[in-house]
């Protein structure tokens, strides 16, 4: 019978530093954040980034080392050092009620702005001025489902690796490129120049999303732009904007919040990128002022 795994003490300075990356300023510091649960550290163990596996540390308690095994013996495996503790311990390092035994420490994943815009976007969602981390999870993971090929958080955003962020985005953090701290503006003329029709999404649009889908001029590379939860988006930040495009609203409900206008937009864009004509059907898209009505480029 194999012997019980030695528990880590909760004095352990690995115990310790784990838990500080709970605070902002650590994890900008040590440049790694926590992943919590068996989704987000399954995703974690499979990703590389520039400088090497993504996990760095596992903290586990017996009973999900038990549950978990295969993907205790994936992150070992990887080389990654696993970290057996009472649950007590764990549930100090995670910020979670309730936590599943399983957080892992990673290693930041984001990506310069000009690396995002050098692979040529077709869809991009930026996040100008959005505070609630549950929100920018949420949006990421919905841009993950929608197939965009990037994010990007403004420098007036939450911060990427918040703990509510991470768990919000349930795993998809891992799979697409995500840029952070980039100025708004910055950002609007870097997708410009690289061919792509800047959106603004807004409650108070001269145009809404059904007028432009309507017109065809939503199948080339596009990128949304979301604004704040409590106040949308500034005057200056729409007009940085292509265009200005509300979501619809059929019913009675005054408006729509963050996260499901962002899924409404996003699949739009999406849809009308893979019909006839969309630069994901047809190769070689090139943004003109032919192809692109309204843009006034």
């Amino acid at each position: 019978m194999a012997a019980a795994p030695q528990l880590i003490s909760a004095r352990s300075p690995r115990v310790s530093a784990a838990r500080r990356l709970a605070r902002r300023s650590f994890r900008g510091r040590e440049r790694r954040f926590l992943a919590e649960g068996p989704q987000a550290v399954r995703e974690a163990v499979g990703h590389r980034g520039a400088e090497g596996g993504t996990l760095r540390e596992l903290f586990t308690t017996p009973e999900a080392a038990e549950r978990y095994a295969e993907l205790v013996a994936a992150a070992r495996a990887a080389g990654v050092p696993v970290h057996h503790a009472d649950p007590e311990v764990v549930a100090g390092i995670s910020q979670t009620v309730t936590p599943q035994g399983l957080v892992g420490v990673c290693g930041f994943l984001d990506r310069p702005f000009d690396e995002v815009l050098a692979a040529r976007p077709r869809l991009v969602a930026v996040l100008a001025h959005v505070r609630d981390p549950g929100n920018a999870g949420t949006v990421l993971r919905c841009a993950d489902a929608a197939g965009a090929d990037a994010v990007v958080l403004t420098d007036a955003s939450v911060d990427l690796y918040n703990p509510k962020a991470v768990r919000a985005s349930v795993g998809s953090l891992f799979h697409l490129p995500v840029a952070v701290g980039v100025p708004v503006d910055r950002a609007v003329a870097g997708l410009a120049e690289a061919g792509v029709r800047v959106l603004a999404a807004d409650g108070g649009g001269a145009d809404d999303l059904d007028t432009e889908l309507d017109r065809g001029t939503m199948g080339g590379p596009t990128a949304w732009i979301f604004g704040n939860e409590a106040w949308g988006l500034p005057a200056e930040t729409r007009e940085l904007a292509d265009a200005v495009v509300r979501v619809p609203i059929h019913g009675r409900a005054e408006s729509l919040n963050l996260a499901t206008a962002a899924a409404v937009c996003l699949y739009a864009s999406a849809r009308a990128q893979r019909g006839p004509g969309g630069c994901r059907a047809a190769a070689g898209f090139q943004r003109t002022p032919d192809n692109v009505p309204g843009s006034g480029l």
